[in-house]
């Protein structure tokens, strides 16, 4: 069926949500948007679904959650025969209300959901699947997305993010569904009264936090601290866990930015609520420097992730990535734990390939393995799931990705901003106590190993054609592989599709032993990286930065060359 006969179909079935009847008729006129609504289906994959709210296939909406919720019942009931579901949602616009329309879908298929009464974060969705002994997960929400955005991640009965088997097959099944007539759908207010839907009690969250607090590493450290922070859920769903974690391991003075305190999903000041991006701390940078603060806080909406700013002498305020928390909170960990005496034998971190290089040297000065895995949480959570069927579920020591993503622990199979919260105050309490500041801390790490800087570029391909374009920047890069980059000759291509990694010097090739992904990694001489990856949840081409110099002026001199070159290749 053409885009044109779907736009049809929908103007005669779509009729009970009133905000899409208006959005279908507004655009009866107008090919192009019609177009863009109909002309795919949003598609399910590893991240489940993400797309722009409004109407359509190619648009989040009630429909659409029904349609991919009844392909994910019958792939359970396949699988399984039957089983329960957790569901829970962040602030964004509309989560509660999808939330429930998939609740409503999985009780009339015989499979019970267990709900969230209010928001929560991501990890509490991962930590309730395996808690109350689902088959499987839904957590409603796009991250740190704008607010025209919404999505539906699925997770397996691990509490991972479902594997790229899994939700191939849950794919296939919601393929051979008509949107419409063959989802099954029950009453909502009857599901509640036979239990067939039921609300998560509110018993499991003192569990879920009693999880988080067993991996402080200098417990009590907080306690009498004259610490003082900041603390911006960015309107989301990090609020009342990560406050109340700061709160019971002894952290007495947390402002809270009023302005993002509360759920909000249009992030009237914040509107790309990324933690990652200075535009989106501007709030908490303003109340640091009201308040005199020794540290910013940002959990992103579903509260996995987590950013900071830390204090300098001079008053101002030193921004730190993904890569430099990641590095610092290693290096707090595996320190604290050696002199501690407790830190596990065979001690296993955990990075994603796109992560900074520096934790190789870190992880090589504590005698403890270093893993790598493809970028997404979920790999990680594999990892931690490969060591528990061994019963080595206690060499794990943290895990991490360069995008602001942190876990320490087993109790979720997803990063964590409440435990990383928690962990990041007690790191900036251990330092002050010493006189240290996290910006002595990260400074120190970069004289003892080196300085990495990593650098992420972002290039987006909005529309209908986007998808086609990015797809053609990577067959080329493939045919015409860059030979320098920088001025420094290529000596490595490692192409995680193929899953060969070739020696440019010698012609020796080796086998990538990680799961199939469309991802080039270039290495040059000097060490310096450029890794490009078309991302798996919005329409855009991620490079991947690493520049290695023995100052900040030379490393990112490399990096803008660096970036200068591949910049050419995504034209």
């Amino acid at each position: 069926m053409d885009y044109m006969n779907i736009y049809k179909e929908w103007l005669e079935k779509a009729t009970e949500d009133p905000q899409l009847v208006q959005e279908l008729n507004d655009v009866k006129d107008d090919n192009d948007a019609i177009y863009d609504r109909f002309y795919t289906p949003l598609k399910f994959g590893t991240a489940g679904l993400r797309g722009v709210l409004g109407a359509g296939t190619n648009r989040m909406n009630i429909y659409v959650v029904r349609h991919a919720t009844q392909g994910l019942a019958n792939y359970i009931k396949k699988k399984y025969g039957t089983g329960a579901v957790a569901i829970s949602h962040d602030s964004r616009i509309n989560s509660d209300l999808f939330k429930i329309e998939a609740a409503r879908v999985l009780a009339a298929n015989g499979i019970k959901a267990y709900i969230t009464e209010e928001l929560e974060p991501t990890p509490v969705l991962s930590y309730l699947v395996r808690h109350l002994g689902c088959v499987a997960g839904i957590m409603v929400t796009a991250s740190h997305n704008p607010a025209k955005y919404n999505g539906y991640k699925a997770y397996g009965e691990d509490g991972c993010q479902m594997t790229d088997v899994a939700a191939g097959m849950v794919f296939d099944e919601i393929q051979a569904l008509d949107m419409f007539d063959d989802v099954k759908l029950c009453d909502f207010d009857e599901a509640l009264r036979n239990s067939s839907i039921e609300y998560v009690k509110d018993a499991v969250y003192d569990s879920y936090l009693d999880e988080v607090k067993k991996n402080q590493v200098n417990a009590g450290i907080c306690k009498g601290t004259d610490l003082k922070v900041v603390y911006t859920p960015l309107n989301g769903a990090g609020n009342k866990l990560v406050r109340r974690v700061l709160s019971d391991v002894g952290m007495e003075n947390v402002v809270i930015v009023k302005e993002q305190e509360m759920p909000d999903g249009n992030f009237t000041t914040c509107p790309f609520p990324n933690p990652e991006l200075e535009e989106a701390l501007e709030k908490g940078l303003e109340y640091c420097k009201a308040n005199d603060a020794d540290l910013l806080l940002a959990t992103d909406p579903d509260s996995d992730r987590v950013s900071i700013a830390a204090k300098r002498a001079d008053g101002t305020y030193r921004l730190y990535t993904g890569n430099e928390i990641g590095a610092m909170l290693t290096e707090y960990i595996l320190k604290s734990r050696k002199a501690l005496g407790n830190l596990p034998k065979d001690p296993v971190v955990v990075k994603t390939i796109v992560t900074t290089k520096i934790i190789e040297a870190i992880c090589k000065k504590y005698d403890c393995e270093l893993r790598n895995c493809l970028t997404g949480f979920k790999y990680i959570g594999e990892i931690i799931l490969g060591l528990e069927q061994k019963d080595e579920e206690g060499r794990f020591v943290f895990g991490f990705e360069e995008s602001c993503g942190y876990l320490a622990g087993t109790y979720v199979r997803d990063k964590d901003a409440v435990v990383a919260s928690m962990l990041i105050c007690e790191m900036a309490a251990y330092y002050k106590k010493q006189g240290k500041s996290l910006v002595d801390i990260i400074d120190g790490i970069y004289n003892e190993y080196g300085y990495y800087l990593n650098t992420t570029l972002n290039f987006y391909f909005e529309g209908a054609e986007g998808m086609q374009k990015m797809a053609g920047i990577m067959d080329s890069l493939r045919e015409n592989a860059p030979k320098t980059i920088a001025g420094y000759k290529v000596v490595s291509v490692a192409d995680y599709d193929t899953h060969v990694a070739t020696d440019l010097v010698t012609g020796a090739t080796e086998k990538i032993d990680l799961p199939k992904s469309n991802v080039l990694s270039y290495t040059t001489e000097g060490g310096h990286c450029a890794i490009v990856r078309p991302s798996g949840t919005e329409p855009k081409i991620k490079i991947y930065i690493t520049a290695i110099g023995t100052t900040a002026d030379e490393a990112k001199a490399i990096t803008d060359q660096i970036a200068e070159d591949m910049n050419g290749y995504l034209k």
